[in-house]
């Protein structure tokens, strides 16, 4: 099989690049990373060389280039379906692909007041009614799923999931900026952050030199 190559954000702050780290870590597929620091002078070109859409992350396969998370998410389940992915049983994977598509395309009010940023020192913010209803929401999703599909494992569907890749930079969020929790939720989180591959992220996010001064107010 030809080299696999990850592009990707600053650890710190790129949610959307750790989403597919994670999935393929999970799958055990080797991979080179590069990382192209966010908001430089020369980050959009290096990105464009890549990749028409000017967004990271972006993997490389040989001929193939992938953009965008999920796309890449899937890309890699497709690679290695041993890897599990997607939940086996047809209900749970439905119910996989439609919270990870929601997480792809929505709480657009969560994404503005609390963007991940892990190295930021942990206090709670501000936000209003509309960022307070998407984390009601996130937190339903995380009770609900693990209540009906959870079993056999501290994950959304017990196992590790795509969803779970998904969802990880959100729990980077609820710990950076104290988002209340349930137990239910907190054992969810706690499950998460000790993922061998999520602390290794975690580490290296907080090694890096650069910055980005519009979210470390």
């Amino acid at each position: 099989m030809a080299a696999l190559r990850l592009i990707i954000g600053n650890r710190n702050y790129s949610s959307w690049s750790l989403r597919p780290w994670l999935a393929l870590r999970h799958a055990g597929l080797g991979f080179e990373e590069e990382v192209i620091p966010l908001d430089l002078p020369d980050t959009r070109a290096r990105i464009l060389a890549r990749s028409p859409a000017g967004r990271v992350p972006i993997l490389i396969h040989g001929d193939t280039t992938v953009w965008d998370s999920l796309a890449i998410i899937e890309y890699v389940a497709e690679l290695a379906p041993e890897a599990g992915l997607w939940p086996r049983d047809p209900h749970a994977r439905a119910m996989a692909r439609a919270i990870a598509a929601e997480m792809h395309s929505g709480f657009p009010a969560m994404r503005r007041a609390l963007p991940m940023n892990i190295r930021r020192a942990r206090r709670p913010v501000a936000g209003g009614d509309e960022v307070e209803a998407d984390l009601e929401r996130v937190r339903e999703i995380w009770r609900t799923t693990r209540q009906r599909f959870g079993q056999g494992g501290p994950f959304l569907f017990g196992a590790f999931t795509a969803a779970d890749a998904m969802y990880a930079p959100v729990v980077t969020r609820f710990d950076t900026y104290l988002v209340p929790v349930d137990e239910r939720c907190a054992a969810y989180i706690e499950a998460i952050q000790t993922l061998p591959a999520m602390v290794e992220w975690t580490a290296a996010a907080k090694a890096e030199p650069w910055s980005m001064p519009r979210h470390d107010d």
